[in-house]
């Protein structure tokens, strides 16, 4: 089906009387734009409105109310006579109407209760319009703004200006007793005409010419401006004409309502009156492939859009070719059509969407979700259609509503710079002082529409970006399939293989003077324990079962306090050696094979303990992390009890520091080959790797944690094998002339 909705976004022409010239307002140009852009990406989202295409048509109001009501009668009738109470057009439904950017000729729009009208002014009675969203804030957040702007820098001496209307009207009589309150007094009130035709503007115009000078050199240096588009064209006329110095030093607070652009509207107007200007901006919002789009407009869409040929002519002040223009020029060059819009300066066009362009864009979003509101209603048979309000939707960003109608979002603090060359730029002051609404929304896209049927997904499963549909969450493990999982996989066995290679090279020069004087049951044990710690490195690969979850920490506990633990009995023997050298020792008693069983068997066995009444008590499980990541599901193991898995590393950790500790106290011993320096050398790689494993892991989510921990047992193992054993095999492989017992007890 198509749907049609209607635009009554002006197309600011200038209508001289004779009623054969137009010219296109070229800033305004984007605001069609916008919306071709808005339809289209609408068009092209299949899940938004399955099986509906949108279309529109746009209708000039030229700010005047009998136009909008002359378009009225053709929306409500036949496009080209009127037929009273007769839709005579069957080709397209209109479903909605976008109103223009004042209040006065929108409120022409009465289209009925089945119709959606948006619009961008702020409108008194409501009451005369069904389905109305207002597409910009309440106005009176803007005059708060104002009034907190003048008590920041101290302006307590202003100046107004205001359209001669019910709108300027309502403005002076909401804002003047907001601004004696506060001790802020007026120099002037100055009502400017409203705008009507040409012919009937200079009349006015020349009325308040002579006036208007000795309010520009007024002692007020802070002028408020108040209007729509065009009527504040009037005073950028006053100001070009009146021939003032354009050094005036005021300062110029505008309104949403003004669109600055407007003050260059002839391109040799100075727009330096308006230097350093501060304007409350309707929000804006970068949309995503916008810019792109713009830069693919091309005058060739003649046929469709019957505004581009105008514009293009204007813009780029050339012709097109095989196309009727009157013009006062005697020769302008064609148009080639490889003209750029981002050539244009600022002034005329911009390629950054702009705050009414965002609205128009926002406007055409809402009509979208409203209609599949409608139809995801109907489908249900649970909502009339005429109780349809989209309070909350996505276009660029989540977009508020009310339950009047009314634009939730913020006032844009805008700075305006002007230079020389007729150009300007607009900086958004970045400031919390002056959000006055909402705040921003940046975050991910998503709609929620009809929230009567909104629910929350399972914990297994979390929402889609656009809200339709729950998506099963990912398993998130460290998985032997993984490149992570497999690459620690590999070095573990890499590891494993080593030792195996150094256990043998042992072996088999076991009978070798250094491989007695380092205690060759010890140094078995200890490769022995270090082929164990890699091995159980590959008990965190893989996912969590209750078996794996019961032996990973405590086969790592035990395994590494057996590999501490013969460390820490070599490096007593090696130090109780060289004590019971000593003539009358009674120390050499205790030098023997059963001090280093004792040491390992002991200090084994409490870590052992530890594991067991861990075991018994509040033993590791596999457990469902669903609440760390959101569209993930952890797959870890539980340890059960924090309290005794802190405990088995603090063991670890004290037999560590034990070892170092008397390694390093005899490292200074007078052998040439003295195994305590390399004792602890090994013990401070073990304890600098374990030392940072804290931060690591407690700052780590997910299979990453498990790494951080298969990682530290790799690594600190290696560093124990490496320090301890390399140098001998490097002795027994390669400098076999050292390994005799002269050499080993040769002192330095």
């Amino acid at each position: 089906s198509i749907c049609r909705a209607d635009s009554l976004l002006h197309r600011n022409f200038l209508c001289f009387t004779n009623g054969k010239y137009t010219q296109v307002r070229l800033c305004f140009f984007q605001h069609i734009l916008a919306l071709v852009f808005a339809i289209k990406e609408i068009n092209e989202n299949s899940m938004l409105l399955p099986n509906v295409t949108l279309g529109f048509n746009i209708f000039d109001n030229y700010y005047n109310g009998q136009f909008t009501y002359n378009t009225v009668l053709r929306l409500l009738s036949a496009k080209e006579r009127f037929v009273p109470n007769f839709t005579c057009d069957v080709k397209d439904q209109l479903v909605a109407v976008i109103g223009g950017l004042d209040s006065e000729t929108s409120s022409y729009l009465r289209l009925g209760e089945k119709l959606f009208l948006l619009m961008f002014s702020s409108m008194n009675d409501k009451t005369l319009l069904a389905s109305l969203y207002q597409m910009v804030p309440n106005e009176i957040q803007q005059y708060f703004g104002i009034v907190h702007l003048l008590i920041h820098f101290r302006w307590t001496w202003i100046g107004l200006f205001a359209v001669d209307d019910d709108n300027g009207e309502r403005f002076f009589q909401t804002l003047v007793p907001m601004l004696s309150s506060n001790n802020i007094c007026s120099a002037f009130i100055k009502r400017t005409p409203k705008w009507t035709y040409v012919a009937d503007i200079l009349d006015l115009f020349l009325d308040d010419l002579d006036k208007f000078p000795s309010l520009m050199e007024s002692k007020a240096n802070v002028f408020i401006v108040h209007g729509a588009p065009p009527s504040m064209l009037n005073l950028s006329w006053y100001l070009h004409m009146a021939v003032l110095d354009s050094n005036l030093g005021k300062v110029w607070i505008v309104t949403e309502q003004w669109d600055f652009r407007l003050s260059t509207y002839q391109k040799n107007w100075d727009i330096q009156f308006f230097q350093g200007a501060i304007s409350f901006s309707v929000h804006s919002n970068e949309i995503l492939g916008f810019k792109t789009f713009l830069e693919n407009v091309n005058p060739s869409w003649g046929t469709e859009d019957g505004f581009i040929q105008d514009f293009w002519e204007n813009a780029f002040s050339c012709s097109m070719k095989n196309y009727s223009v009157i013009t006062g020029e005697e020769h302008k060059e064609i148009c080639t059509g490889e003209e750029k819009l981002e050539s244009l300066p600022g002034t005329f066009f911009e390629m950054k969407m702009t705050g009414h362009s965002y609205n128009v864009y926002n406007a055409a979003y809402a009509i979208a979700h409203a209609l599949h509101v409608i139809h995801d209603s109907k489908s249900r048979s649970k909502v009339a259609q005429k109780n349809v309000k989209v309070l909350r939707f996505h276009a660029g960003e989540i977009v508020h509503f009310d339950e009047n109608g009314e634009l939730i979002i913020h006032f844009d603090i805008t700075n305006w710079i002007t230079f020389p060359n007729e150009t300007f730029n607009r900086v958004i002051v970045e400031s919390n002082n002056y959000v006055l609404s909402s705040p921003h929304y940046y975050t991910k896209f998503f709609f929620l529409s009809d929230m009567d049927f909104c629910n929350d997904c399972p914990e297994d499963q979390y929402s889609a970006p656009d809200k339709t549909q729950c998506i099963p969450k990912a398993l998130n493990y460290l998985s032997h399939e993984g490149s992570l999982g497999k690459a620690l996989a590999c070095f573990s066995i890499v590891f494993a293989m080593t030792t195996i290679c150094v256990l043998r090279i042992f072996w088999k020069h076991q009978d070798t003077p250094i491989v007695k004087a380092n205690n060759r049951n010890l140094t078995y044990t200890l490769l022995f324990s270090l082929f164990l710690c890699f091995l159980c490195s590959l008990l965190f690969i893989g996912k969590p079962t209750s078996t794996t979850c019961i032996l990973r920490q405590t086969a790592f506990g035990i395994v590494f306090s057996l590999a501490l633990s013969s460390v820490l009995a070599k490096t007593i023997i090696v130090v109780l050696a060289f004590v019971a050298t000593k003539p009358g020792s009674k120390i050499r008693k205790w030098v023997g094979r059963k001090l280093g069983d004792t040491i390992v068997i002991s200090c084994t066995s409490i870590q052992v303990c530890i594991c067991s009444i861990w075991l018994f008590t509040s033993p590791p499980f596999p457990d469902r992390n669903l609440n760390s990541l959101r569209e993930e599901i952890i797959l870890e193991c539980n340890e059960g009890s924090a309290t005794m898995f802190c405990l088995v590393l603090g063991y670890m950790s004290f037999l560590a520091m034990v070892s170092f500790s008397v390694a390093f106290f005899a490292r200074k011993l007078p052998d040439s080959f003295n195994e305590a320096k390399f004792i602890t050398f090994s013990m401070l790689i073990f304890c600098s790797i374990w030392l940072s494993f804290g931060p690591m892991y407690l700052s780590t989510k997910g299979k990453y944690v498990v790494a951080v921990e298969v990682f530290s047992i790799l690594t600190s193992s290696a560093g124990l094998l490496s320090c301890i054993f390399s140098p001998k095999c490097y002795i027994i492989l390669f400098r076999p002339e050292l390994n005799n017992r002269e050499q080993l007890i040769r002192k330095r």
